[in-house]
């Protein structure tokens, strides 16, 4: 009886020293994950809400440099060299603070990632890139802070806070044209394949880029295309129609209507039908 005892005793002390309280955060982090061009975008940081108090002008003080965030200082990582406001900013970790104001705030990207909040002592020569944006009035609140990527496009996109009724943005490039030419030149000059051609024909296209070299590469794939897909044919007629060839825009549309009439693409179907509309009327 007395072993039984103490081996009740004994789980019960256990238990007691494993059990813990779990409760939620009251700032959860998050994290963001977001390719821009070619571009790799890692963002780490904790998300306070407004729970029914004033925040810019009061909890957090107009013209005071800002964690941007909560706990932990919110960190910012780059895969490749990016350019803020002309200033280029090499591949790596990034603290992110600011300082909000009522019509602009200052964002900076500073080079020490090991900080609880803002460092004791700051240091300006840390500061890798700084930004001055336009803070913008939202017609509704954002109770979570919120940083996000958006506006995105192949060179470039915007770093986007947002929290209570405030928005700033702050724009930048990545080096995706640069690291394209050099794939396309090594690919092109090595053993190239349909896709490669293709792939460099449209790139060219978007970009705006030489519409002759893009019309000779996107020839070139489909001449190594036994039957070109629909949306291939699609993009062939658009080099055309930029490359001033409309009888052969007119003739690659008509082929990519077809094929994405028999897939059952009312997308491509309306693309291309809205394409020899405008061709064949000028």
């Amino acid at each position: 009886m007395k072993k039984l005892l103490i081996f009740a005793l004994l789980i019960s002390l256990t238990f007691s020293m494993n059990a813990q309280v779990t409760t939620p955060q009251p700032s959860p982090s998050s994290k963001v994950q977001q390719r821009v061009g070619l571009t790799d975008i890692t963002i780490e940081y904790s998300r306070p809400g407004v729970k029914d108090r004033k925040i810019f002008g009061d909890l957090e003080a107009y013209d005071k440099i800002w964690r941007t965030g909560a706990n932990k200082n919110t960190i910012i990582t780059f895969s490749d060299p990016i350019s803020i406001e002309g200033v280029k900013v090499k591949p790596g970790s990034y603290a992110i603070y600011t300082v909000p104001g009522e019509s602009m705030w200052n964002v900076y990207f500073y080079d020490d990632t090991n900080n609880w909040g803002v460092p004791e002592k700051w240091d300006e020569t840390k500061i890798v890139a700084a930004a001055k944006v336009e803070s913008h009035k939202l017609p509704f609140s954002v109770e979570t802070f919120t940083i996000d990527i958006n506006n995105i496009r192949n060179g470039s996109a915007s770093l986007d806070l947002m929290w209570e009724n405030t928005y700033v943005s702050v724009p930048f490039t990545v080096p995706t044209d640069a690291k394209v030419l050099r794939s396309i030149n090594d690919a092109l000059n090595g053993d190239p394949t349909a896709q490669d051609y293709y792939a460099a024909a449209v790139y060219y296209l978007q970009e705006n880029k030489d519409i002759k070299q893009a019309k000779e590469w996107i020839d070139e794939s489909m001449k190594m295309t036994e039957k070109p897909a629909f949306w291939q044919l699609r993009q062939q007629s658009l080099i055309y129609a930029k490359a001033g060839d409309k009888a052969g825009a007119i003739r690659l549309a008509e082929q990519s209507l077809a094929g994405a009439k028999e897939a059952g693409n009312d997308q491509y179907v309306k693309f291309n039908e809205t394409s020899l509309k405008e061709w064949r009327s000028n």
